[in-house]
């Protein structure tokens, strides 16, 4: 392998992947009996991870955008999951209207548990519930009921639910302060919110969707360069988080250009890092491709506010990866 070849920065995660499967830890899933049941209908054990604790990758945005290339990855999700973040949404109509399924499972799991528990007669398969969805008006009865994921990333961004009833803006309070003075180190975004996860929710908050994967994050200038790291809790290294280094990148690559201060680094923090054991394979597979340059990412100039960007606004060129590779998502979590 050439010098340079090594000196890629995607082997930051390559690296981190053969870690895992070397040295990792094996450790059982928590899955709701609804979610068990559908293992067995199928005749299939639920998986097992694989996971190592405490790890660190960065990324500089002058080297290009890190749109891992050893597969290819679905930008075209990314970026409407992103808009979607922005909007504050929490409703997953939005990303099945732009044909965006990442996060179909968790509606639907609320919608089928609450039909056993209640009337098992309204019942519908996952696609046909997501064809409801599609097909229903967004100020429908049914869609702003089953569609809305109630604790979801934008909202915790967007609408933190505060204690005397406001909604707190958090992304907006970071853009404003960074304009103003840039150098403080308190601009952080949290997406904990112990009154949304699982026991500890209150009665009205509860759902199926597990407590934050991406905790929080932080923006931090140094050396007039601006800087974004996320800290996140767990991560599936195979599906999730090449998605999670495009889109904290292209946020950055957005609040650098409203607040006018050059991005530098994302630097991405893991808790516990895991492989998935129904997808070993795919990853070996991926182990074995050696990366390609990282494409470049063009966004409108003319936008200057954060609530303004559009999906037309941003042009990936240059990104020449290896074909996908397919994986099953697992569900985990709930009560």
């Amino acid at each position: 392998m050439k010098q340079e070849e090594k000196k890629h920065p995607e082997y930051q995660y390559l690296n981190l992947l053969q870690e895992i499967l070397d040295n990792g830890s094996d450790k059982e899933l928590f899955f709701t009996s609804e979610v068990l049941a559908e293992y067995e209908k199928k005749g299939e054990k639920p998986p097992i991870i694989r996971s190592v604790f405490g790890r660190e990758t960065r990324y500089n945005l002058s080297q290009g955008f890190p749109l891992l290339t050893t597969k290819k990855v679905f930008f075209r999700g990314i970026l409407h999951e992103l808009l979607w973040f922005l909007k504050g949404d929490s409703n997953i109509k939005y990303l099945i209207d732009n044909d965006v399924h990442i996060w179909d499972e968790w509606a639907w799991k609320r919608y089928h548990k609450h039909c056993l528990e209640n009337d098992s007669e309204k019942d519908m398969s996952q696609e046909d519930f997501i064809a409801k969805i599609k097909e229903g008006n967004k100020d429908s009865e049914f869609v702003k009921r089953w569609g809305d994921l109630i604790t979801i990333y934008g909202r915790m961004w967007r609408r933190w639910p505060a204690s005397d009833g406001r909604e707190i803006d958090q992304l907006q309070w970071v853009i404003d302060g960074l304009k103003e003075k840039p150098f403080r180190k308190s601009y952080v975004v949290s997406a904990w919110n112990p009154d949304f996860i699982y026991a500890m929710a209150s009665e009205g908050n509860k759902n199926e969707v597990p407590p934050f994967c991406h905790t929080t994050f932080q923006f931090a200038v140094t050396d007039g360069k601006l800087n974004l790291g996320l800290y996140q809790r767990s991560a599936d290294s195979f599906l999730g988080v090449p998605f999670n280094i495009a889109s904290y990148s292209l946020l950055l690559l957005l609040v650098s250009q409203v607040t006018g201060i050059p991005a530098g680094e994302f630097v991405h923090f893991f808790g516990d890092v895991h492989i998935y054991s129904n997808h070993f394979d795919q990853v070996k597979e991926q182990l074995s491709r050696i990366p390609r340059r990282f494409p470049t990412i063009k966004i409108n100039p003319e936008v200057k506010n954060i609530d303004d960007f559009k999906f037309e606004d941003f042009e990936i060129e240059g990104y020449d990866p290896y074909p996908a590779i397919k994986a099953e998502i697992a569900n985990i979590g709930g009560f």
